[in-house]
């Protein structure tokens, strides 16, 4: 597999996989630890969302800053280490039991992503831009886009283990060991970066650093405080006033309005031929936002789905070998002093502290009469964070799989363009949607858990989805960039992925407000169909782009 790429790609391959790890496995975690009500922060479903969806939302807003430093002042391999650095210091700081000190934990990893994902990336890029390596480019990402998806998928199993024998804080030290062995593999690589990781330096023409953070940086954090503080019209399901769901949503919206104002101005500023490549980059960033939105539920409403929705009883040898490996929980059927939770599964507070009753745990609520245990019996669980594991699975098994088909296609040229890519990625991706709302269906509304299964197949269909668009924006990014702003314009790639993560806060905080539950996956089929329709109507006028471009 590698032989025929360049010598840096098994360094950023186990660089970017071990970063993975310590990024999903804190991610894995991150929301069930929120709303753990006897060791996390007892949030509600929609609390816990809404702060899931800003934190992943800032996190991949940063790299349009990081990537700038990097291009103008610092360079990719400085960048990538300060990045990896502050990153692992932050998942270390989670572990300590404080809303302050998570605040502060969230802005390292905030800023320390700024700088490591999108320099990581372009560096990858820049070795394929050599020709020997052009038409590899697609393949190449796609590899390293599997290194991302063995570190997501090991590492949930690390952070299942560690929580039950010692506690939340050993999952997240865990992430930061794993984020320090990826700096470590990084550095290993050097001798094999050249000049690759070298800054491009401030071009003619650039907008100066003081002029952004003058015209961008600062106008939003002024346009961040006007959307906190601006209130909508109050009602008695808007009680804070918010335009958008929230205080944090509201700020989040209008921060980002002089950061996409500034990357529309990249593109009638730019020169002559540089005009239309931009041109087809915004639109596709513009697409792919509601793609984001959709796939970024699997660390909120999926987590939750898995957790309270999903048989994850474990019988026999399973569970004896689960047991073994510290991967189980153990429930025993017997009524105890626990949270109160509606029917609908909404913990209860009153005065902003969870109401305790008298009752059987939460698990057995919706556990099926023919599967209830008998008084005083012990039931083993797989951890509810290991769902958390199917997608990257498929990551694995699969990106084999299209890359060989992608291979096939080529050698009798008639793969089809990257645009052309994301658009099927687009489509496949809502068909993926229509697995929960069936699912919703077996299980009479959340009446009864539901099988595993469902989850595997929603996530099996999305990853076919996932593997035709993400690693293919990243390859178009390098591909259609003016070389003096590759790393910006990745930055923008990641701007629209922020975007989306944070509608995906906002999906996921409406969960509690759909009665019906296959309503709120109409809705995300919906967005992502769409999204699908925009892109076809796009993919004339991208791949003439590309075309005069001469790539694909």
């Amino acid at each position: 597999m590698w032989k025929s790429h360049p010598k840096a790609l098994p360094y950023l391959f186990l660089s970017e996989m071990w970063e993975r790890f310590g990024y999903y496995l804190m991610i894995g975690i991150f929301t069930l630890y929120l709303k753990d009500v006897e060791a996390g922060f007892s949030m509600t479903e929609k609390e816990a969302s809404d702060l899931y969806g800003t934190f992943i939302a800032l996190v991949f807003l940063t790299p349009f800053i990081g990537g700038l430093v990097a291009d103008r002042y610092l360079g990719y391999k400085k960048s990538i280490v300060i990045g990896g650095l502050m990153m692992g210091a932050g998942y270390f700081m989670m572990g300590i039991h404080s809303l302050e000190m998570l605040y502060v934990a969230m802005t390292l990893v905030i800023v320390g992503n700024g700088f490591f994902k999108p320099n990581i990336s372009t560096l990858l890029g820049n070795f394929y831009n050599e020709e020997k390596y052009k038409d590899k480019k697609d393949e190449g990402y796609n590899i390293f886009y599997m290194g991302i998806n063995v570190g997501a998928f090991i590492c949930n199993f690390f952070g299942a283990a560690l929580k039950i024998l010692f506690g939340w804080q050993y999952a997240f030290m865990a992430a930061g060991v794993g984020m320090f062995i990826g700096v470590v593999v990084f550095l290993l690589g050097s001798r094999h970066y050249g000049d690759k990781t070298e800054k491009k330096g401030v071009q003619q023409g650039d907008m100066p650093f003081y002029k952004i953070v003058l015209f961008i940086l600062l106008p939003s954090v002024v346009f961040g405080i006007i959307g906190w503080l601006l209130k909508g019209v109050q009602s008695e399901a808007n009680p804070d006033s918010s335009w958008f769901g929230s205080d944090s949503t509201d700020a989040f919206i209008f921060a980002c309005i002089p950061v996409v104002l500034f990357y529309a101005s990249l593109y009638f500023k730019a020169k002559s031929e540089d005009k239309r490549p931009i041109g087809a980059l915004l639109a596709i960033f513009g697409v792919v936002i509601l793609f984001w939105a959709v796939f970024k539920l699997n660390g909120s409403a999926l987590n939750n789905w898995g957790d309270k929705y999903t048989d994850r009883e474990m019988t026999g040898s399973a569970q004896q070998v689960a047991s073994r490996l510290v991967l189980t929980d153990t429930l025993i059927y017997k009524k105890d002093s626990v949270p109160l939770y509606d029917e609908v599964f909404r913990i209860q507070k009153k005065d902003g502290n969870v109401i305790k009753t008298v009752d059987y745990p939460l698990y057995f609520r919706n556990v099926h009469k023919d599967k209830m245990p008998e008084e005083g019996s012990k039931v083993f669980t797989w951890s509810a964070n290991l769902s958390q594991s199917i997608n990257p699975g498929w990551v694995i098994m699969l990106t084999p799989l299209v890359v060989a088909f992608f291979t096939f296609l080529r050698n009798r040229k008639r793969e089809p363009s990257t645009p052309t890519k994301i658009a099927f990625g687009l489509l496949i991706s809502a068909l993926s949607v229509l697995v929960m709302v069936a699912a919703v269906k077996a299980g009479n509304n959340g009446a009864e858990k539901v099988s595993v299964w469902w989850l595997v197949a929603n996530y099996g269909i999305i990853t076919i989805g996932e593997l035709f668009l993400s690693p293919m924006g990243l390859s178009i990014v390098s591909k259609l960039s003016p070389t003096n702003i590759t790393s910006l314009m990745m930055g923008g790639w990641f701007l629209s992925t922020s975007i989306g993560n944070k509608l995906s806060g906002v999906l996921a905080s409406m969960w509690d407000s759909y009665e019906d539950k296959s309503h709120f996956f109409w809705v995300n089929f919906a967005l992502l169909m769409f999204a699908t329709l925009l892109m076809f109507v796009l993919l004339k006028q991208l791949n003439k782009v590309m075309t005069e471009k001469g790539i694909k």
